[in-house]
């Protein structure tokens, strides 16, 4: 009898297992390619060959650039590269990228940069903040930007227990953000685990000196977020549930849930157009290509834009598309006057004049 209910245990087991893992395939558009959207005026950015995989632009035109993410499985062509900020000044009429020194007293070897947001006070000083993994854990780090020196200056590090597994930020004053969470485990085979059971246990957290706390929560993998121009709404993705949530901000910092764009997509970071308030969604067409990575059959990119988010029924286009003959894996799309920047999570960046 004991063995008979073992058997029967394991049979259930397996086939649950079973479902979970087709649904996972389907939930990562494991059989997706994409038709090919492509603007005439494009190129690779000369000197971003290990990732771009999230940029924030200065509404004067100057791009901040993260690179050389180390993501567990994820593909990393420079394993031993320390990770940088590049600057890209969009104003140029062939702009190129530069890579920013960072001041003394920071620990430049393990840096390892996620996702990032700028913050410019009234005096008109530029902070950079960056989502930041050294020796895969999550810190958030604060630096100034010294513009005459092409520099950064560290000025602090922040470390709290609810700051785990985070992946993207955005700034909203001194030291206030919003960050996502995208997993609730730090183990990768629990990561996993996480996927395929569907356990919807990643938040939002609002983190200030004073107050820490969960905002938000009930996603698969919160993932990139940002604000609206006028600063009312919160825009979050949730990668694995391919859609877009638009939250409503409250004065004590709260989110609640307005509405749930789906895009059939794998949504990573987002940014707004500054002149049209637009989204922009940096997508993984194909999620399975991602964490099996093939040469010979690389990820592709998608980004979409999203007019109107609020509306009953959004406009959502296809501003760009490749199925990664060109880039591979995009992570990020913003804007700046008429010119495109995308970035990728371990790849290479494209620049585009619409």
């Amino acid at each position: 009898m004991g063995k008979l209910v073992a058997l029967t245990l394991l049979g259930a087991g397996l086939a649950l297992i079973g479902e979970r893992l087709m649904t996972l395939r389907e939930r990562t558009n494991a059989y997706r390619e994409v038709e090919p959207v492509e603007p005439q005026n494009c190129h690779l950015i000369e000197g971003l060959e290990n990732g771009s995989e999230d940029i924030d632009i200065l509404p004067r035109g100057l791009a901040f650039i993260s690179s050389g993410l180390k993501y567990p499985g994820m593909p990393n062509f420079a394993p031993d590269e320390p990770g940088q900020i590049f600057l890209m000044d969009l104003n140029e009429q062939n702009p190129r990228v530069q890579a920013l020194n960072i001041s003394d007293g920071f620990d430049k070897a393990s840096f390892n940069p996620h996702g990032i947001s700028t913050f410019i006070d009234k005096d008109q000083i530029v902070y950079l903040y960056v989502v930041n993994h050294p020796h895969m854990e999550s810190t958030v780090e604060i630096f100034k930007f010294e513009e005459q020196q092409r520099s950064l200056v560290h000025l602090k590090t922040i470390k709290h227990e609810l700051l785990k597994s985070v992946n993207d930020i955005v700034v909203l004053g001194a030291e206030q953000f919003y960050a996502t969470r995208d997993h609730y485990f730090t183990n990768f085979f629990l990561v996993l685990l996480e996927m395929v059971m569907d356990l919807r246990w990643t938040y939002i957290l609002f983190y200030s000196p004073r107050e820490v706390k969960v905002v938000a929560k009930g996603f698969i993998s919160a993932n990139g977020i940002t604000i609206s121009p006028d600063k009312k709404y919160i825009y979050v993705s949730d990668v694995l549930d391919k859609n877009i949530h638009v939250m409503k901000k409250h004065d004590n910092w709260d989110l609640t849930q307005l509405k749930v764009i789906q895009l059939g997509t794998l949504v990573d970071n987002l940014t707004v157009d500054p002149d049209t308030g637009d989204i922009l969604a940096g997508c993984h067409p194909n999620a399975i290509k991602l964490l099996m990575y093939n040469t010979e059959d690389p990820p592709g990119s998608e980004v979409l834009r999203i007019q109107n988010a609020l509306s009953e029924k959004p406009r959502i286009s296809t501003e760009y598309a490749n199925n990664g003959s060109v880039l591979q894996g995009s992570s990020v799309a913003s804007v700046y006057q008429g010119k495109l920047l995308i970035g990728t999570v371990f790849h290479k960046a494209l620049y585009c004049v619409l």
